[in-house]
């Protein structure tokens, strides 16, 4: 798994100021599983809270977007209506879309949600949609474009450092390249070594990388924590959980900046 959702309920912050309604549309995909609330035990979308938190706290509007059948077509016509996207952390990516069979820790698949934000990805860099993608939302990223995973981490760095239990974030050390736009959005060249403390909560990760992406930060055992995407208005993706840190909302605030200047770039005079 991507992503523990381990503050999936905690409770609205009154203090959070409620975004004009101009605001950037930010639409962020979400899982669908076997839900229980109440007496009910069904399917739904479900999403921790802490991603709408770091949205709104950045000064967007966050719009649900659970799988669902999707053509093309409707994923064009989806993010021609948001000023930008978050492609969530949650269940392994399916290995068949890079070629390879399950690794036997490799989660159960999840086709529909793999064809929707492959869709919704597509469409994103097509349109110049700014992006965002969190754990989960990196691999799917690298795949779509033609990338591999590491299917099961430990395999290759011979520690669980990067999911040190069921729920529990580790927290691990990254190096930001020198000039990216992750580089400007944290601040890292401010730093001695350029680097960064950032939550980590995944067992897998980007081997080949797709043509198209740089790797903009690494751990000092070579895994990589973050890629962003050749040309485009705003294509960045991170494996680490930038939602996880309230005290922190670098990353929501560039894509919400971006998204902006994307609204206003289409809005008619």
């Amino acid at each position: 798994m991507a992503s523990s959702g381990s503050e999936a309920g905690r409770a609205t912050d009154a203090a959070t100021p409620t975004p004009p309604a101009t605001a950037p549309l930010i639409g962020v995909t979400t899982y669908l599983e076997r839900s229980q609330t109440g007496v009910w035990d069904l399917p739904a979308s479900f999403l921790p809270k802490v991603y709408l938190d770091a949205v709104t706290e950045a000064g967007g509007i966050a719009v649900l977007l659970p799988p669902q059948p999707a053509s093309p077509e409707i994923a064009r016509r989806v993010l021609g209506l948001l000023d930008g996207l978050i492609v969530s952390g949650g269940a392994d990516v399916d290995p068949r879309r890079y070629g390879q069979e399950p690794h036997e820790r490799t989660g159960a698949p999840r086709a529909d949600r793999d064809a929707w934000e492959d869709a919704l990805l597509t469409a994103a860099i097509e349109l110049d949609v700014p992006f965002l993608g969190i754990c989960r939302g990196a691999q799917m990223l690298n795949v779509a474009l033609g990338g591999t995973l590491v299917q099961h981490l430990p395999d290759v760095v011979g520690h669980e450092g990067y999911q040190p239990a069921p729920a529990v974030f580790g927290e691990t050390v990254v190096s930001v390249a020198r000039g990216s736009r992750l580089d400007a959005m944290l601040g890292a060249a401010d730093d001695p070594d350029g680097t960064v403390s950032v939550h980590v909560y995944h067992h897998q990760a980007i081997d080949r990388v797709a043509d198209g992406l740089t790797v903009t930060a690494r751990t000092d055992d070579g895994v990589i924590e973050a890629v962003e995407l050749a040309g485009a208005a705003f294509g960045v993706a991170v494996q680490w959980h930038p939602e996880e840190d309230a005290a922190d909302r670098r990353l929501f605030a560039g894509l919400v900046e971006a998204a902006r200047d994307h609204r206003t770039g289409r809005t008619p005079e």
